[in-house]
């Protein structure tokens, strides 16, 4: 049972950081930063970010990563409630947006059973920032009309069961946490005919680590293993990647080989 010691307001904001980079966040998240009296962050926040907060603020790191998670889920939830009534205003700060993928509804959630009143301050989510700072868009006319957002690995460990019918659209499909089922999703494409399907992969986007491979489904696990790209990195497959400018070298090579065969 959590009780409240003192006398100042409970409040929880939870902010999403964006992608990455300290100068994506919103105005209104760096304005909630400047008011807590404590910040919960995640992994995927670049510390950089917490320049903007209070000076004084406690500053609590709760990333969780695959195979290294400092805290579970249950324990970030009593967390951020301790430390609410504890101190005041909780800032919860998420990589990307906190309802992409970033279970801020459970926290939201949670925080509810304790009569908290909780804001929301919505992030640019990675899934359509990071391509689009590589110039990719996620829909284009005459390519794209529509986007998917996919998790590429499930709660149990497995590949995505959405994944298999995302395979079967003419949709971009972006997909995060995926990195490590690569070689999976790819047979997946491979299995529907998308041998040259342009894909892309973005390692860290938005920051100094970033790292971009852009090839097709036939080439691009060569290709990530090549450049060496590691997590965190988004995957997107579909049409809209052959508008990268490093593509029109793929594309003319499969093109030539087209006209020779």
């Amino acid at each position: 049972m959590i009780t409240q010691i003192n006398n100042k307001e409970p409040k929880i904001t939870l902010v999403g950081a964006g992608p990455g980079d300290p100068e994506l966040i919103t105005l209104k998240g760096a304005n909630a930063l400047k008011t807590a009296d404590v910040v919960l962050y995640d992994a995927l926040v670049n510390e950089g970010i917490l320049d903007y907060a209070n000076p004084n603020a406690i500053r609590v790191y709760v990333g969780k990563r695959s195979g290294e998670h400092s805290y579970g889920q249950d324990a970030i939830n009593k967390l951020m409630v301790d430390y609410a009534l504890n101190y005041g205003h909780v800032v919860r700060l998420k990589g990307g947006d906190p309802f992409v993928f970033g279970r801020g509804y459970e926290e939201l959630d949670y925080a509810a059973g304790y009569s908290i009143p909780v804001s929301v301050i919505p992030g640019l989510s990675s899934s359509i920032s990071v391509p689009g700072l590589q110039q990719i868009p996620v829909t284009h006319r005459g390519l794209s009309e529509s986007f998917w957002v996919v998790t590429g690995t499930t709660a149990s460990g497995q590949i995505s069961n959405d994944l298999y019918e995302a395979a079967r659209s003419k949709a971009t499909v972006v997909v995060l946490m995926g990195l490590g089922k690569l070689k999976e999703i790819v047979k997946l494409y491979q299995n529907e005919g998308k041998h040259q399907l342009p894909v892309a992969v973005i390692q860290s986007g938005s920051t100094e680590n970033e790292k971009l491979a852009i090839g097709i489904v036939d080439t691009i696990v060569e290709l990530v293993e090549e450049k060496g790209i590691k997590a965190p990195a988004l995957l997107v497959f579909g049409e809209v990647v052959s508008l990268h400018p490093s593509f029109q070298p793929i594309k003319d090579f499969y093109q030539a080989l087209k006209e020779e065969l």
